[in-house]
């Protein structure tokens, strides 16, 4: 495996003066027992705290969602931030100076340009919001006024104002910037050989990261044009719509100060600025674009109580029903709000008020529920043949539930509407037609093969050389024992601390590697030793009997009558140590 492009010395230096332990009690409760603390995990929604921490090693492991890291891990996955920016974070947290990046020439130069795109929207931004309040910016301030915008709206989401074609590109060239920089960070374009700012004339909205670095923008077009009313800048190595979430760093810093009782998900950043306003702090958009797993993996962090609030005319409601076939199997509490009469959720601030909007997020659905509603309002119910794809429509998101406990409600609610009986539901959400439509989204299991007890030995093995176990026969060439797991063994060799593992690059990735390093020796605590000799053996038998098989191959063929006798020799030895199970053959040569 490749190093991240810091030295592993200094890598373990930083997590000696980051301790897991303190960073993670920024973000979670922990409560220790034993030598381990505990928590409910950050990375999925659990009741019950199965997210672990062993301080010793400098490693987490979750044992119900599998996720597993070291100090640098934690901080890039609650931070949503690269490997270097989680390194920058700790250094600049220990007082740590961070040192040359060595790494491959590509990287490196990706490193360096994603920097200087980061600069050019910096600038772009801040130079958006100065343009904001000057004199010739009377259009975008009377739009302001008319939207009722304060002052706190223009702060927070940093808005501003894109005056013409070239004011831009001007302000841009006397701070050093070059024309290919302008270009890659999306803020301008070319043609006709001028280059120009693509937000002309607009109402500009940053858009930023967790991390609170803008990384392109979207905006609103204030006079009738032909051109888009909403434009985005292109997609470029910091901005990627499909991983977006308009508001992300307001919400983390709500996040921050434990502010956040759920995340409410609106279509459009005017909904968020709007909701903001009124008081729902923890409201986000993606950025003009369907919800991707990305977005979810994103929100998720924040909260496990998720609200729906999409406009409320059709096309709302169509991503309403996209948004749950998404969300739905994330293991969240996702609600629905149901805006009536084609509304978005400004236009209900503006015409009932801030008080009726709560009021409608405190009635929220359960998604099973709107979904029921949704399914009703395509049927006429009065039509035994209508009904009759109503009940097989529901039934089929009812069984995707996947436990009779939680079918029951449903099954109720559909009885209510169509007078059909609960045990006539219940058979025919059970029926073979309802189970074969399901069947398809259903994980599909793997099953054990022959090679599972072999690898528990080899695993187990492995797991007690990486651990430096006491029970380790030192006087073994484990590579000859254990073929194929060479690069595990070349880890091994390095005898670096656990935590240092995770400083080469993929180690995270590699199932079979976490396996070891988060083995679970609870069970074999009470005969180690035993147990560890027996996988030792049941190996070497295998490569004994491999050998012996080769030899009387070799022995049958051979026609040279001194060869047949020293490869009959080798045959009794191999005999003798299969019988006395001896180890000699794998023994450290000398």
């Amino acid at each position: 495996m490749e190093s991240r492009g810091v030295s592993v010395d200094w890598l373990t230096e930083l997590k000696r003066k980051n301790d897991l332990v303190g960073i993670a009690s920024n973000y979670l409760h922990l409560e220790q027992k034993g030598r381990r603390f505990w928590a409910c995990c950050p990375f999925h929604n659990e009741k019950t705290p199965s997210f672990s921490i062993n301080n010793d090693d400098g490693i987490y492991h979750c044992f119900g969602c599998k996720e597993s890291g070291d100090v640098i891990k934690f901080v890039q996955k609650m931070e949503n931030v690269d490997f270097m920016d989680a390194v920058k974070i700790l250094a600049e947290r220990a007082g740590m100076e961070i040192p040359e990046f060595q790494s491959s020439d590509k990287r490196k130069e990706n490193q360096k340009k994603k920097e200087r795109l980061l600069s050019v929207l910096d600038f772009t931004y801040k130079h958006y919001v100065d343009n904001l309040y000057g004199k010739d910016a009377k259009v975008a301030q009377d739009y302001i006024k008319s939207r009722k915008f304060t002052r706190r709206e223009l702060e927070d989401f940093k808005i501003g104002y894109s005056k013409d074609w070239n004011d831009l590109v001007t302000y841009l060239k006397s701070k050093g910037f070059l024309e290919n920089e302008m270009l890659e960070a999306g803020v301008c374009a070319k043609k006709n050989n001028h280059l120009f700012d693509v937000l002309a004339g607009r109402l500009v909205f940053p858009i930023f990261n967790a991390f609170n670095e803008c990384i392109g923008f979207s905006a609103r077009a204030l006079e009738k044009t032909d051109f888009a009313k909403y434009k985005n800048t292109a997609e470029t190595l910091v901005f990627q719509k499909g991983k977006v979430v308009f508001g992300i760093n307001i919400l983390k810093a709500q996040k921050q100060q434990q502010l956040v009782k759920n995340v409410i998900l609106v279509e459009g950043q005017m909904d968020v600025i709007a909701m903001h306003k009124g008081g729902f702090k923890s409201t986000v958009a993606c950025m003009g674009t369907a919800l991707t797993k990305d977005h979810i993996t994103e929100l998720k962090r924040y909260s496990d109580q998720i609200v729906l609030c999409f406009d409320g005319d059709g096309a709302g409601v169509k991503a309403t029903i996209r948004a749950i076939d998404m969300w739905r199997d994330e293991n969240v509490n996702l609600r629905i709000v149901k805006l009536a009469g084609g509304k978005d959720p400004d236009e209900i601030l503006n015409t009932l008020g801030k008080e009726k909007l709560q009021e409608m997020i405190d009635n929220a659905v359960p998604y099973m529920e709107y979904l029921i509603d949704y399914h009703k309002s395509r049927y006429n119910l009065d039509s035994p043949e209508e009904k009759g794809r109503f009940v097989k429509d529901v039934l089929l998101e009812i069984k995707r539930l996947g436990s009779p406990t939680l079918y029951e409600p449903y099954l109720e609610i559909v009885r209510d509407l169509t007078k059909i009986p609960l045990d006539v539901l219940r058979r025919d959400i059970n029926s073979n037609v309802t189970a074969q439509k399901f069947k398809v989204n259903e994980p599909q299991v793997s099953q054990p093969t022959s090679t599972n007890v072999d690898e528990k030995a080899q695993k187990y093995i492995l797991a007690c050389l990486l651990h430096k176990k006491d029970v380790v026969d030192k006087r073994l060439d484990y590579a000859r024992l254990l073929v194929g797991y060479e690069k595990y063994l070349e880890i091994i060799e390095k005898n670096l601390p656990l935590s240092s593992i995770f400083d080469f690059e993929g180690a995270s990735e590699d199932s079979f590697l976490m396996d070891l390093v988060n083995f679970n020796f609870a069970e074999f605590e009470k005969d180690e030793e035993r147990y560890f000799k027996e996988c030792v053996w049941k190996i070497a038998e295998q490569c004994l009997k491999k050998i012996q098989s080769e030899c009387n191959e070799q022995y049958r063929s051979c026609e040279d009558l001194q060869e047949r006798s020293e490869i009959a020799r080798k045959l009794g030895k191999l005999a003798l140590q299969l019988k006395n199970k001896s180890l000699e053959e794998f023994y450290v040569r000398r």
